[in-house]
């Protein structure tokens, strides 16, 4: 076979993967549903940040149930052993770690999780989050699309909705990738958040 024969049929073939190909679909504009204050779901929570210099991470299980006064949240290590439970209502946040221990009280979520972890955890913004939705930096409430899929928080949080529930409709969150600075001797946080289907 000769050269052009050889670039005829290798551009042919090209045109013909072009034409085949299917053109690229732009993200959905459909926004989540509305925020709701009733909600439970389940999924995998991982935590990682710098802590004294010090790559630090974690990885568990939630069971995530939720109403307009309160947020019950049992953590379970990978194996299915549940080793904490968060509970907030508006009298406080209470930590059991079960055992002989006593549990650990806060008049906030967020402050029993800096007194427990030496750094926040935004486990108050999660309530809207999980469903998509947050309050940007300007104060304005935001709420997540597969084409407007990033915000940073008021609190400094950038939150990125990365995957979305197959088939859902409108769209559900699937997975979030949060990500803070940090500050004092805490650094680099970063929340990966995979919600069960």
């Amino acid at each position: 076979m000769s050269f052009k024969t050889l670039a005829a049929i290798a551009g042919a073939a090209a045109i013909l993967c072009g034409c085949a190909s299917t053109p690229s679909v732009p993200p959905s504009s459909a926004v989540v549903a509305p925020y709701a204050d009733s909600a439970a779901l389940s999924g995998r929570l991982n935590v990682r940040y710098l802590k004294d210099g010090k790559q630090e991470s974690s990885t568990v299980n939630f069971d995530w149930k939720q109403d307009a006064q309160s947020t019950d949240v049992a953590l379970f290590n990978p194996f299915g052993s549940k080793v904490a439970t968060i509970s907030v209502n508006p009298q406080g946040a209470t930590l059991n770690t079960g055992g002989n221990k006593p549990p650990l009280t806060a008049p906030s979520v967020d402050a029993l999780s800096a007194r427990a972890l030496g750094w926040a955890l935004p486990v108050a913004g999660l309530r809207g989050w999980l469903q998509g939705h947050a309050t940007a930096a300007d104060g304005k409430p935001w709420s997540a699309s597969p084409a407007d899929s990033e915000v940073t928080t008021r609190e400094g949080w950038h939150l990125r909705y990365t995957d979305w529930q197959p088939g859902s409709s409108p769209p559900r969150p699937k997975l979030i990738d949060a990500e803070h600075p940090g500050g004092g001797d805490v650094q680099q946080m970063a929340l990966r958040i995979v919600i069960a289907e």
